[in-house]
């Protein structure tokens, strides 16, 4: 049976799952879908097509699913879908997408939204990824499964972000992040693989070992980034992650790919 406070409004036409918790001064759509066993705190606002999934938990003056901020934007029914068990903290903004994006913003399953994180319109986020505190995503940002964006860190439009990659606190991005990249920087730089992170979700020494040659031949200043890249996917044609890496820079896309920062008055 599900918990409504008092003081929460919950507008006609809203759907709202088994189990479902919603706290005090909380106000609730007329389009809004919530699944079973979402829980509410205090003061959340969730606002447009917005469907948040099962198990989700969101916290104090989070705004879900409210208009975008792009000027572009003329009041289309586009949605938000959160997946399950997302967990979304204080302060955090979450916008639907517009027409011009494809009309829809998406986050996965298992994420954590961070205190005064933001994820503009039409991004798309993947399952298990970490926003930490005020981490924001401009509009039409792509970010795969298990990444992280760390704090104070801002992402521009359209940039991409591979699986497992790592956002260092703090860093601007303005270009595309390979998987399993590490990235630093005022206007982020290539600073190695996330090896903290691999080995903690159990990648096997042989795969890291693959995947640091790969690195090295790929970013090596002789040649050009598209004669390598070929060369690696011949020399690591069955190594999985290396040929993600190898994917990810084939595709088509808006941004330059971050590269390592070289020292030039080196010899």
């Amino acid at each position: 049976m599900s918990k409504v406070h008092p003081t929460a409004v919950v507008e006609d036409g809203a759907q709202i799952g088994q189990d479902v918790e919603i706290g005090p001064y909380s106000v609730i759509g007329p389009n809004v879908v919530l699944g079973d066993r979402v829980k509410l705190h205090s003061h959340v606002a969730v606002a447009g097509h917005t469907t948040l999934g099962e198990e989700c938990e969101v916290y104090p003056f989070a705004s879900v699913g409210h208009a975008p901020q792009d000027l572009k934007f003329k009041g289309e029914q586009s949605r938000l879908i959160v997946g399950k068990r997302t967990k979304i903290r204080e302060g955090a903004t979450l916008n639907p997408g517009t027409e011009g994006g494809g009309m829809e913003t998406t986050i996965g399953d298992d994420c954590l939204l961070m205190t005064g994180a933001h994820v503009g319109h039409d991004c798309h986020v993947g399952n298990h990824c970490i926003l930490v505190n005020n981490g924001t995503l401009a509009g039409h940002v792509v970010v795969e499964d298990f990444a992280i964006v760390g704090g104070l860190s801002a992402v521009h439009q359209f940039v991409r972000i591979g699986r497992h990659a790592m956002i260092g606190g703090m860093t601007g991005v303005e270009s595309d992040v390979i998987p399993y990249g590490s990235v630093i920087g005022n206007r982020a730089y290539l600073s190695g693989l996330n090896i903290v992170g691999l080995k903690r979700r159990g990648f096997d020494r042989e795969t890291i070992h693959s995947l640091r040659k790969a690195y090295r031949l790929l970013f090596a200043q002789e040649g050009t980034l598209a004669e390598r890249v070929e060369e690696v996917a011949k020399d690591f044609e069955g190594v999985g992650p290396v040929m993600e890496i190898i994917n990810f820079l084939k595709a088509e896309s808006m941004r330059s790919v971050c590269t390592p920062k070289y020292d030039s008055s080196a010899g």
